[in-house]
């Protein structure tokens, strides 16, 4: 009886340790766009515009360093794990909302920052992603 109950109890731990979330949140892209903004072409529209996202998880570790964020946990609290995604789609509703519609326009993110926050106590973990940046318009 009690090897049954180990083995049982053995099985349930493992189910519930490879059962859970991690999510990388390191954003490296192999194509840029080289911009010089030598001609007076373009005017500042916006400074400092940001946006941010949490990831949040029971039973984990996050940790963050600028661009890379990490978060291994057991539990998810939120679905949304990316992100690097959800901080920018963030950031640009955050602009919309003073600078008017984004679509149709000429902008670009300049001096783009990138920082990170984590939370960690024994059972509760929290990753959060900031993404700043200043925009500009072309003429």
């Amino acid at each position: 009886m009690k090897k049954t109950l180990s083995i049982s109890i053995t099985l349930i731990v493992c189910a519930i340790l490879l059962n859970g979330c991690a999510s990388a949140g390191l954003t490296a892209s192999s194509h840029l766009t080289n911009v010089q903004l030598t001609n007076p072409n373009f005017r500042i529209v916006a400074t400092n515009v940001s946006g941010q996202a949490s990831g949040k998880a029971l039973f984990g570790l996050s940790y963050g360093f600028g661009i890379a964020a990490t978060q291994v946990a057991i539990i998810p609290l939120n679905n949304d794990r990316m992100l690097y995604k959800a901080a920018m789609k963030n950031l640009w509703a955050n602009f919309e909302a003073s600078n008017g519609v984004a679509v149709n326009r000429k902008l670009a993110l300049v001096n783009v920052r990138y920082d990170s926050e984590s939370l960690n106590t024994f059972f509760y973990t929290k990753l959060t992603t900031a993404i700043i940046a200043d925009v500009i318009e072309f003429q």
